[in-house]
């Protein structure tokens, strides 16, 4: 399996739903801003969020692919499709108990969850019913990533990755429509947008199924059973639920404590959409495709190429991520201006929301170190000890947010979750280092340090064209010269820094063009037959 070439689909992949996801986000400033409808959407649809993280993604990307790759490789295909049966299985019970109690029981949870709105009657009652309406999302995404984690099992990331592209893609229609027929801020927009995700988690869901059902691979519809496989998922999946999803837990008690604060949690939304690019483009994608890869290499004993693929990952991860936090830092304001301050969004929620974007720069080369420590431990088998980490880092946000929002609001919230995300890393890697599955060679040192030099310098030359280009930033001087002026800063910074890369011998541009010629001509894998 190439290693690289998978990466490259599933970022691809990402990129067109996180652009998506920008026009999604622009029209929702636009129609939304940031009053009351605003916060109560967010809120509603965080809920979910959270849970999708929580159950689906943190089980199955930790408990469900590494015992998935060990039965293809030790027992072949139809073992692996019977134990992909029972799983799925029991887990379309658990959603099913959880959906019906959270439809009847939230009132209750939104007090928990957003207990800043108990005291506005209005706005407490409108994000239950958007959070009613929002919350099957759970059922349908985490279903797709039970099929999802079957196709990456098999080597297969195109299907899951562009999956959720559904969403942004139904949402945009939606908002689209509603900027021509409503008022910025209207209730009713609130509700048609909780039921395009509705939908657009059921045409992810759709996806992923008509994929494993092309590769022969679909499991049969069957009641859960308990067996020794079973029992040995759920052993691993319990303590991934908070591992594996301890960056969403970090942003939910943010969340709970912003709503507080009024306009907080829409600034922190906005905020958390912009790192979440760079975030799912490399931590998320090299995470989805390492797992698989260090699960098959372990399984069969091959420690030297797992080792192999972790280091190329950190490389290719460190070159992407030490500019893309560089430039979310310097570029914060004019970025979020650009995208954001239309219609409803104010000058002062750009300047509000730009605080909260640097304040979670700072943590984002933590949160893909994370994204690729975890599956050290994961593909081990070993989901006890992320757990505790995670658990300390939650702990740690919690304490801190509620230090630093008395006097930081929104931003205090965005440092707390910087601050436990590096706490979350240095235990994860101490630990590995310690137990000797995973350490930093001199090597290694010696090339992170030049990616982090190359990246300042990088920096200066962002500070020196953003003072020449300043008066095209400027708001008044019209969205076409202001995104130009953006787009050539960028532009300029990216191919400074590449070339750095380039002389430092990183990742020279023949390897580069190298591996999109490979990509390129590559054939499709054959499809897996019994």
């Amino acid at each position: 399996m190439n290693l690289y070439k998978n990466f490259f689909n599933v970022s691809a992949m990402t990129l067109i739903s996180r652009v998506l996801g920008f026009v999604r986000d622009i029209l929702l400033a636009s129609v939304l801003g940031t009053g009351m409808v605003a916060n109560a959407f967010f809120a509603a649809f965080r809920l979910p969020n959270l849970f999708r993280r929580l159950l689906a993604e943190g089980a199955f990307n930790s408990a469900f692919i590494p015992l998935f790759a060990s039965k293809l490789e030790n027992n072949g295909v139809k073992q692996a499709r019977i134990f992909a049966t029972h799983i799925i299985a029991w887990l379309f019970i658990v959603l099913l108990i959880l959906t019906i109690l959270a439809e009847i029981f939230m009132p209750q949870i939104m007090r928990i969850f957003v207990f800043g709105f108990v005291e506005d009657r209005e706005k407490f009652e409108f994000t239950v019913l958007l959070a009613r309406i929002c919350f099957p999302y759970l059922a349908f995404m985490s279903l797709m990533a039970a099929f999802g984690g079957i196709l990456n099992g098999l080597g297969k990331f195109l299907a899951a990755a562009f999956a959720p592209v559904m969403l942004n893609i139904v949402l945009v229609i939606l908002l689209i429509i509603l900027v021509f027929i409503t008022q910025a801020g209207e209730k009713s927009a609130g509700i048609w947008l909780s039921i395009g995700v509705f939908f657009g988690g059921l045409a992810q869901l759709i996806i992923v199924v008509w994929a494993v059902k092309n590769m022969g691979f679909l499991p049969k519809i069957s009641l859960p059973k308990m067996n020794e496989d079973v029992r040995q998922f759920w052993l691993l999946a319990l303590p991934a639920i908070l591992s594996g999803g301890v960056t969403q837990i970090n942003i939910v008690v943010g969340t709970i404590i912003a709503s507080n604060a009024q306009s907080a949690i829409s600034y922190l939304y906005y905020a958390d959409r912009l790192y979440q690019l760079p975030l799912g483009l490399i931590g998320i994608a090299i995470g989805v495709v390492l797992l698989p890869e260090l699960s098959r290499h372990l399984s069969a004993n091959r420690k030297k190429a797992a080792r192999r693929s972790m280091d190329n990952s950190l490389i290719f991860a460190m070159v992407l991520t030490m500019p893309a936090t560089i430039g979310l830092i310097l570029l914060a304001e004019p970025i979020i201006a650009t995208l954001f301050e239309h219609g409803a969004f104010s000058k002062e929620a750009t300047r509000a929301t730009a605080n909260s974007l640097i304040g979670f720069s700072f943590g984002l080369p933590a949160f893909i170190l994370i994204k690729l420590l975890q599956p050290q431990f994961f593909a081990r088998k070993n989901t006890k000890i992320p757990t505790i980490f995670a658990a300390i880092s939650v702990v740690a946000n919690i304490i801190i947010s509620l230090i630093l929002f008395p006097k930081f609001e929104h931003v205090g919230i965005a440092i707390a979750t910087t601050i436990s995300a590096w706490i979350n890393f240095f235990l994860l890697y101490f630990t590995l280092k310690k137990n000797n599955y995973f350490s930093l060679d001199s090597r290694q040192i010696k090339q992170q340090s030049l990616i982090l030099l190359s990246a300042i310098m990088m920096g200066v030359i962002i500070i020196i064209f953003s003072h020449l280009f300043n008066i095209f930033l400027l708001r008044q001087m019209g969205f076409i010269l202001q995104i130009t002026a953006l787009f050539l800063i960028i532009f300029i910074a990216i191919i400074f820094y590449f070339t750095l890369i380039h002389f430092a011998n990183i990742l020279p541009f023949r390897n580069i063009f190298s591996f999109v010629k490979r990509n390129a001509n590559a054939n499709e894998n054959k499809v897996i037959n019994e």
